[in-house]
């Protein structure tokens, strides 16, 4: 069952870029999330969402809000692909794709890409905003901001 707005964000641990362990459990709650799957590194539109992420990031960051991407490549291939386009928020490996099944990201073009979903978590961990495109890197980040400042409007 998929994951929809107004759901809790459900909890998992998986290995980082640095093979560090991060448990959403230390995030969960303390700020605005903003996750991001993605079906793998180094491929043309993936590359471009993650840039154009990092390019946004300390927008993020400044409105109190962290970036978390996650795809079933290995720690080291998102070390690689964060080194190569100066990534700087968090990439996590979901090798066995359990977290990936705990979202209910859909597959594309008869389930032989994985999808490409962004879900914006509010700081009580509760969904608030999902956008599904595999082909709008861009809008991604657009709609990311949108929900972020909308959530943190309600806020003020």
């Amino acid at each position: 069952m998929a994951i929809a707005i107004g759901d809790k964000c459900p909890e998992f641990t998986l290995k980082d870029q640095n093979n560090a362990d991060f448990d959403i459990k230390n995030v969960l709650g303390k700020q605005v999330l903003v996750i991001y799957f993605y079906p793998k590194d180094d491929t043309p539109g993936c590359t471009a969402e993650a840039c154009f992420f990092r390019d946004s990031y300390e927008d993020f960051k400044d409105l109190g809000c962290e970036v978390i991407g996650i795809s079933s490549d290995s720690p080291k291939k998102h070390a690689e692909f964060a080194a190569k386009h100066r990534l700087t928020f968090t990439l996590l490996a979901d090798t066995e794709k359990k977290v990936r099944k705990q979202f209910g990201v859909p597959g594309n073009l008869f389930g032989l890409i994985p999808g490409r979903v962004t879900y914006i978590v509010d700081k009580k961990g509760i969904v608030r905003n999902i956008y599904n495109s595999l082909t709008n890197a861009a809008g991604h980040i657009e709609e990311s901001m949108n929900a972020v400042k909308s959530i943190l409007d309600e806020e003020a």
